[in-house]
């Protein structure tokens, strides 16, 4: 790349020109695809979750089984990242994020991160296994730790994850 066309990609965006929210927080603004992947600036993409959203638990549990069954992993890992950063209970903060570990797993998959979506089914299935007995909010639990596992199996195999939305799992039993 020559001087004027690396000055030209500089000056378009410079790091002390970051995408800013209203509270003047650093907020990526360019356009997601449906696994979260960041677009070019202009790009039409899939609508972001908002952040910081408190839900119920059955509205978060009903947003995220949506985004599943449309293949948009990565924004039902955020539905669920709000109910675990909103929880002041340590034992829902876990669940919590166990949910969102296995979405993002799925992402990993589907984006053909083969190894890191395997380690966070796994991680996910380990922090929602205890709460089996007692699912909280009608989560199917016992089914969503075999679906994490069976699904870190395929991608051990090399197997990635080509349609997320045909792999989603059911949520409630």
């Amino acid at each position: 790349m020559d001087d004027a066309m690396r000055s030209t990609k500089q000056s378009q965006h410079s790091p002390r020109d970051r995408d800013r929210d209203d509270e003047g927080k650093a907020r990526n603004a360019r356009p997601r695809d449906g696994l979260g992947r960041p677009l070019p600036y202009g790009t039409p993409g899939v609508e972001r979750q908002p952040e910081g959203v408190t839900r119920s638990p059955a509205r978060t549990i009903d947003e995220a089984q949506q985004l599943l069954d449309e293949g948009k992993p990565f924004h039902a890992h955020e539905v669920f990242e709000d109910a675990w950063k909103s929880s002041d209970d340590p034992d829902e903060r876990q669940f919590w994020k166990g949910m969102a570990q296995l979405a993002v797993g799925l992402t990993h998959g589907a984006r053909g991160n083969l190894v890191g979506g395997a380690r966070l089914l796994r991680r996910g299935a380990e922090h929602i296994g205890p709460y089996a007995e007692q699912p909280p909010h009608g989560i199917a639990v016992a089914s969503l730790v075999a679906w994490a596992n069976g699904l870190a199996a395929e991608l051990d195999d090399g197997e990635p994850v080509d349609a997320p939305e045909s792999r989603a799992p059911r949520l409630r039993g």
